[in-house]
């Protein structure tokens, strides 16, 4: 057990914990294709970081994954910008009215009460309806029978003004529906601290009705641009990135993502998504818990070190914070840019190494199990 102390949170927390935390969220991300924002942000909480900074460093978490994932897309033109840049326009005007909801209830002292209460209610639900897809997809599969599902449902979108051609993803659609989603995006973003894919992507398919291959792809490019104002306007207002969070954080889950995704290449994870559902269902139980019924009268704010006992690297944080906060909130935004894109580069070129590799090696073997000869009776 070797504690670290978040100058900005101004409490300890143990480092091993926080990398396998950030490792294995950020390994079922990558696994199952989902978000890790609303796991990481209530197990950061668990770890007794106060949601006031839960929330932010882990949006700022959400940039790097995003930036490495974006760019995997990007190399293989797997993305609309028209689409993406119309999400993001709404998404900057529903990340200020976010963060203006955000003050609000940190001024009448109610912003824990409230982020936990979001994410029990939302864990819930969304940990209930994979369990109920999940039951289906294996009962289906059982008997298999085989569903027919239209593309592109019609619904009251379609009747919205400003309709235009994106040439991308082949539609004709009204600019208000993606600025709308943005707007919901960013809203949550801002409240809760995960990037929004878990709307963005039913949204895309069923009410947007993109191609498959072009959501994972555009929606963490929206992913990048709202992370990114919400970090910077957290650093401002409130002071609230501690790089010493942040940077455990981004390591263990672009490692974990890396990870997720390699393991999913060979695994069937359909099977595995009702036992991560009921993983959701497990932790919004305990927030549940965690909010009405632990005694916390106990607890007391004595992890706070003064300023003479900190290491250069958190004395460093805190004074850049307090003396120049949106630069402080910008630095944040380009470290976290850096290592997702060095991520991604990374894999780009390493994934051919690796393969050559592992196809050498199995050549090896199979030369070597043919040379092999048994003596004659």
């Amino acid at each position: 057990m070797l504690e670290i102390y978040l100058p900005i949170a101004q409490v300890n927390v143990d480092i091993f914990l926080l990398l396998f935390l950030s490792l294995s969220v950020g390994l079922l991300s990558g696994l199952f294709g989902v978000g890790g924002g609303f796991l990481m942000t209530p197990f950061l909480i668990f770890m007794g970081i106060p949601p006031v900074y839960a929330v932010p460093n882990e949006v700022n978490n959400i940039l790097a994954t995003s930036v490495s994932g974006s760019l995997t897309h990007w190399f293989k033109n797997t993305l609309d910008y028209k689409m993406g840049l119309l999400i993001v326009s709404g998404g900057v005007v529903g990340t200020i009215l976010g963060i203006t909801t955000f003050t609000y209830f940190s001024e009448i002292g109610k912003i824990s009460l409230i982020i936990s209460l979001l994410y029990m209610y939302l864990l819930a639900i969304v940990g209930t309806l994979m369990i109920i897809e999940g039951v289906k997809e294996v009962d289906q599969a059982r008997k298999k029978v085989i569903i027919k599902k239209k593309l592109h449902e019609h619904n009251w979108f379609q009747g919205l003004p400003f309709r235009t051609r994106f040439p991308k993803s082949k539609l004709y659609e009204s600019a208000l529906t993606p600025i709308l989603l943005g707007l919901v995006v960013g809203f949550v973003a801002a409240m809760m601290g995960i990037g929004g894919a878990f709307l963005m992507v039913p949204a895309m398919i069923y009410i947007v009705g993109m191609p498959v291959k072009l959501i994972p792809g555009t929606s963490l490019f929206v992913t990048i641009f709202i992370s990114a104002i919400v970090t910077i306007l957290h650093a401002f207002n409130y002071g609230s990135i501690d790089l010493t969070l942040v940077v455990p954080l981004i390591l263990g889950s672009i490692l974990g993502v890396q990870l997720g995704q390699k393991i999913g290449q060979y695994l069937d994870s359909s099977h595995l998504k009702t036992l991560f559902a009921l993983l959701l269902c497990s932790v919004a139980i305990a927030i549940a818990y965690d909010s009405f019924f632990r005694d916390k009268s106990n607890e007391i704010a004595n992890s706070k070190v003064v300023s003479s006992d900190l290491n250069i690297f958190a004395e460093f944080t805190l004074r850049f914070s307090n003396e120049s906060p949106l630069l402080y909130g910008a630095f944040a935004i380009i470290l976290a840019i850096t290592l997702g894109a060095l991520a991604a580069w990374m894999r780009k070129f390493m994934s051919p190494i690796v393969k050559k590799l592992l196809s050498d090696f199995r050549d090896k073997n199979k030369i070597k199990k043919e040379e092999v000869k048994f003596p004659e009776k």
